[in-house]
Order: C-alpha cells, then structure tokens, then sequence
C-alpha cells in the first residue's frame, strides 16, 4: 500500500470491549468485580486512616504500608470504574488521551508498588538484621528519600511510553479487546512498526521488577539467616510472625503478575477472554487481600482496627439516635 493511499489517523476515542467471547456474562462478572472493588477500596482507606491517626504506627514499616495501600487503590480505581461502566452501562468509549494516561497509570503504579515492597523488604532487614541500628538508618529523612525515589524511578520508567505510543500512526480499527488501556494492547492497533514498544513495554518494566525480586529475595535469605541464629525460639517466631504478612504481600503481588505476564506472552493457546479475566482479576484481587492480610497479620494493626471498630459502637449506642 502507498502512502498516498494510507489513511492515518490519531482516533479521537478507542473503544473497549470489555471481555470478548463473554459478553453474556458481563453482567454476572460485574458482581463480584464490584465487591471486590468496594472491599479493596474500604480496606486500603481503613489501613490509611488508622496508620494516620494512630501515634504508636507512626514508624517507617507503618509508612511504607500506607504508600502500598495508596498504590492499591490507585490502580483498581484507574481499571475497575471503566470495566464497570463497560459491563453495567456499555459506555465502551474512551478518549485516546485519556487511554493514554490510564496505561500511563497502571504501568506506573506497577513498577512502583514493586519499589515499595521491595523498600518494605529493606526496612524489615535493617529491624531483624541490625535492630540496634534500626533507629538510626531508617531516619525519617531518610524514609521520605525512599518515597520520593519509589515514584520517581517509576515516573521515570514509564514516562517515555507515552511518547511511544503518540507517536504511532492508528489506520487500521479502533477496537480495543481489553476493559482497560494496556501499553502494547493499544500499540498493536498500529501501522507503523511497533518494535521499540514492544522491546521497551516489555522489556525495561520487567527487568526493573525482576530486579527488585531478586534484591527481596537477598534481603529475605539474609533475613531467615539472621532468625535461625537467635538463641531463643520465641524471638525466632516473633522475627518471623513480622515478616509473614509482607512475604504473603509479595506472593499475592509477584505470582499473578509473572503468571499473568508469562501466560500473556507465552500462552498462545490461552483463550482471550481468560487472559483478559486474568488481568481484570490481577487489579483488584490484590488490592483487597493486602489490607486483609496485614490486618489479621499484625497484631499492632488489628487491635487498632478493633478498637476504632469499638469507640464506633460506643459512640453509636450512646447517641440519641442509636
């Protein structure tokens, strides 16, 4: 085809189809994705109020959870209202700009709850490791350092996607068979060679969390090292019981993404609508689990919700009204 023949186009709005092959059961799936969103949002804001106005959580781990329970509800909150209008309300367009920042916003949110466990990883290392010094490393400037490299270094990373993906010609559809805007799910709309986005969406994100994965996994074995060379059991089970939460964190966060990725890259086989299932589920599944885990985990989290959850009834049935 010539160029003079070629009609290029930036499309003033994608459109979504939500989770091809299983529109009959946008409806049914809706459900539970809404459930699952609600309870993600509500147990990530609890987290955040109760870390906020309890004295005795304002500690580095504390502040560090507070940044992953933010992140959590960033990225079910950029996905999950779209697949919901999709299902509920067939409201299937998007404006390109706005596709654009909500790719933007999942890759970003992505590699940077992935910075946070792993600055997690690092805080847990310096209290079990060198307990003596926890005070004078983790210093709060220091802490503050750390949040301000976690979203820089994603900014950073992701930030030249968007050129990337401005800078392709779209000529061919509009249709996009996603509930969300994914970086090489609307750089695969293109006629232009999509190579440098395929190398750099690919490639550069992930390579960044396998590096965070293998530095978690130093600091843990060195972690487990240090455990098994205290003296006392109970001290090797109270070391562990303040890790166990974080490494649950970890699992729920690096298992589906990998499986998630690998499957997507991999499994040619795989029906669509189960990869796109997968990665509807990989947005808001563990986003609700973590504030769960940390709150049945951490005793210091869990008397704190109970006793909020206690001056609640109080107040409740003391008031006129109650």
């Amino acid at each position: 085809m010539t160029h003079a023949n070629l009609t290029v186009f930036h499309p003033a709005v994608f459109v979504l189809l939500g989770i091809p092959g299983l529109e009959a059961y946008h409806i049914w799936l809706s459900v539970p994705l809404c459930f699952m969103y609600i309870t993600a949002v509500l147990g990530n804001s609890i987290l955040i109020v109760v870390i906020i106005t309890e004295r005795n959580l304002h500690e580095p781990m504390y502040f560090l959870l507070s940044m992953l329970a933010v992140t959590d509800i960033l990225l079910s909150t950029t996905t999950v209202p779209k697949a919901l209008a999709i299902f509920w309300l067939h409201a299937h367009d998007i404006a390109f700009d706005a596709c654009v920042t909500q790719v933007f916003f999942v890759h970003v949110i992505f590699v940077g709850e992935s910075a946070i466990l792993l600055a997690m990883a690092f805080d847990r290392f310096v209290a079990i490791c060198s307990p003596l010094h926890y005070a004078t490393v983790l210093t709060w400037p220091v802490v503050g350092r750390i949040g301000l490299a976690v979203v820089a270094r994603s900014f950073c990373i992701i930030f030249p996607v968007i050129f990337l993906l401005k800078r392709l010609p779209f000529c061919r559809t509009n249709l996009i068979p996603h509930s969300y805007c994914e970086h090489i799910g609307v750089a695969r709309l293109a006629c232009a060679d999509i190579t440098i986005n395929i190398w750099y969406g690919f490639s550069v994100p992930i390579v960044m969390v396998i590096l965070d994965v293998i530095l978690i996994a130093v600091s843990y074995s060195l972690i487990l090292r240090a455990v098994f060379r205290l003296p006392s059991q109970d001290a090797r089970h109270k070391a562990l019981s303040t890790c166990g939460s974080h490494l649950c964190v970890i699992l729920m966060f690096y298992v589906p993404s990998f499986f998630t990725l690998l499957t997507h890259r991999f499994g040619h086989n795989i029906p669509r609508h189960v990869h796109i299932l997968l990665a509807n589920l990989y947005v808001v599944v563990p986003p609700m689990l973590n504030p769960i885990v940390y709150g049945v985990k951490t005793k210091q989290i869990r008397e704190r919700v109970a006793h909020r959850f206690f001056d609640i009834r109080v107040w409740c049935c003391a008031s006129p009204l109650g």
